[in-house]
């Protein structure tokens, strides 16, 4: 034992002291006090080291003695990580839950990966190779289906002198021996990454593929790129949590790392609860087997919530050097950003704007920096993690520094809007002041993929619905029938872009997720029906004469009445209309 003491405690953050401390080092794991509490140095000034706990810091006393550990916050990468759900240090709650009960106790510790399942391990290279970092040595097979490769950690290289044979091994046992000089490794089927630490890689990739989420007011009018990053601001009640949720449920990617950042257990036990019930059309089997879920309420201690953030970004790099497409849900990033608050209030640091201390934005922009497409290192694959992070404002206040920071940060912004949330229009993304950077990046993929009018269709649906806030005016004052006849028809089709097509319904089996083709056929017979009622009006056919058409209905009910995998029945609803609106021109109808 060593001597350092703790000699002064500010509620999660205490100081420790002792000519030990000289050896510490910053983002060292320590165990504070009797109970032996799991904290992290944050700070160090000569012999006084400053510590953040990740445990309730009740009952600490000064002279408790403080123990070095050598090591920095550790993620534990390997198999049997998959379907798991961690705390914000990586400790299993399941687990946690046997030996605590549903209220976690101080000091239990816990190991991160089971030591006792035996994973089938199949060994690609043999004895005599030469190796480096992120090279991939062999596989397990995880949930009867997904392969997760076994690498060598990144900053190891050398000759492979001895790797055992196929067959059954814990994540304990080496399964290889690696000699560089006179060093050697000893290779397993798990790693160590010290969180805070962003995994190498060869290079950084432009990616120009769609990251398809199924949401129309994504995918067509702010879509996102694998490996890019989005945020999604809005005030209580806008649909953050069902947004992220959503996404989490249909992006089409290999993997979800989701972070329950400080918000209510109820919103992580929702998930827990729904996501194992959902079957996933890509694999067959429950949602929840191609999942992480880290959970770090808001009732859980302050500094293990501002962890878990690197928890999640670091488990989904690790997915992503085996080449798979990762997408990570951050919930929220606003509640991490208060616990950097807290944290530095129990410093005592000058605050900067609102109370959060001067180097948010560049905790910030740490965190998003870890997203993107790369080229990985050691194994010629290509992998991505694309970062969507709720951000909070109190009401609903986008001038909040969190807000402006992450939007400096990130590619694209799906600014929620409380009124159209209140008005039931889900999801509630303001067309007015979203954003999407992305719009240049995946208009190859939507050329190629689905229509090389994509773009133009996007940009006359969009000028159409930004005259909605001035037409409501405008029907305010007036009412709708002294409008001109154009401007009747634009207010029509406002509303027939909002509730046949922006408008989408979590919880009808079709309407939930639409495929991108069937996004671009649904805009398309929109807006030509809109361009060929337009022509009527200027040949001074009465607005009523088509207005009142039954196949407005059928277009306002087709996101819920065709199939993805019944385009078909668009096509002929696109002939009918131009049959029908043919017939009103020729004066046969009427």
């Amino acid at each position: 034992m060593g001597d350092a003491r703790i000699n002064w405690i500010s509620g999660a953050v205490v100081k420790a002291t002792g000519s030990e401390i000289k050896n510490a080092r910053m983002h060292e794991i320590v165990k504070v006090g009797e109970a032996k509490l799991i904290g992290e140095v944050i700070k160090l000034d000569g012999e006084v080291a400053h510590i953040q706990i990740f445990e309730e810091s009740t009952g600490l006393t000064p002279g408790e003695p403080v123990e070095l550990t050598g090591a920095p916050l550790s993620i534990e990468l390997g198999p049997g990580i998959l379907g798991g759900i961690f705390d914000g240090i990586q400790r299993p709650l399941t687990l946690l839950k046997k030996i605590s009960g549903i209220f976690i106790k101080r000091g239990v510790t816990v190991e991160q990966l089971s030591r006792d399942i035996k994973w089938n391990f199949e060994p690609i290279i043999k004895k005599g190779e030469i190796v480096r970092g992120g090279q991939i040595i062999g596989n397990v097979i995880e949930k009867e289906y997904f392969k997760h490769y076994i690498m060598v950690p990144p900053e190891i290289y050398g000759k492979i002198e001895n790797i055992v044979p196929e067959g059954k091994y814990t994540i304990t046992e080496p399964i290889a021996t690696l000699s560089n000089k006179n060093l050697k490794y000893e290779l397993f089927l798990v790693q160590k990454w010290p969180a805070r630490k962003p995994r190498p890689y060869n290079s950084r990739l432009k990616s120009e593929d769609l990251f398809i989420s199924g949401q129309r007011a994504i995918d067509t009018f702010f879509p996102i790129a694998e490996g890019g990053t989005a945020a999604i601001p809005g005030g209580f009640g806008s649909g953050k949590t069902v947004t992220l949720q959503t996404l989490a449920k249909w992006s089409q990617v290999d993997l979800i790392v989701y972070i329950g950042c400080g918000e209510r257990g109820n919103e992580m036990a929702e998930v827990l609860e729904e996501f194992p019930e959902i079957i996933d059309p890509q694999t067959n089997r429950s949602l929840m087997e191609r999942m992480v879920l880290v959970a770090n309420t808001s009732n859980m201690p302050v500094a293990a919530r501002e962890s878990s953030i690197y928890t999640g970004i670091t488990i989904a790099e690790y997915f992503r050097d085996m080449g798979y497409s990762v997408a990570l849900m951050a919930d929220s990033t606003s509640r991490w950003a208060e616990a950097l608050r807290e944290i530095s209030g129990y410093l005592e640091e000058i605050p900067a704007e609102r109370g959060y201390p001067p180097y948010l934005a560049s905790n910030l922009a740490e965190f998003f920096e870890r997203g993107g497409k790369v080229h990985n290192i050691g194994n010629n694959k290509t992998g991505s993690v694309t970062i969507m992070g709720a951000v909070s404002p109190p009401s609903s206040d986008f001038s909040d520094p969190v807000v402006q920071i992450v939007k400096n940060l990130v590619d694209v912004f799906w600014a929620l809007d409380k009124d159209l949330a209140y008005a039931r229009h889900y999801p509630a993304i303001n067309w007015n002041i979203s954003y999407s950077d992305h719009l240049n990046t995946v208009i190859n993929w939507y050329q190629e993929n689905i229509s090389m009018d994509w773009l133009e269709y996007r940009a006359k649906a969009l000028d159409i619905l930004r005259q909605d806030e001035e037409l409501k005016r405008m029907v305010k004052l007036i009412g709708p029938d002294a409008l001109p006849d154009k401007l009747r028809l634009v207010l029509k089709m406002i509303e027939i872009l909002k509730e046949g097509f922006l408008n989408q319904n979590a919880y009808d089996i079709i309407d939930t997720f639409s495929t991108p083709n069937k996004q671009f056929k649904m805009l398309k017979i929109m807006i030509d029906f809109y361009e060929k009622c337009s022509d009527l009006v200027d040949k001074k056919v009465p607005i009523y004469r088509f207005l009142n058409l039954p196949v407005i209905s059928e277009m306002m009910k087709m996101k819920s009445n065709v199939p993805n995998d019944e385009l078909e029945l668009l096509d002929l609803l696109a002939k009918r209309f131009e049959k029908e609106l043919s017939e009103i021109e020729r004066g046969i109808v009427g």
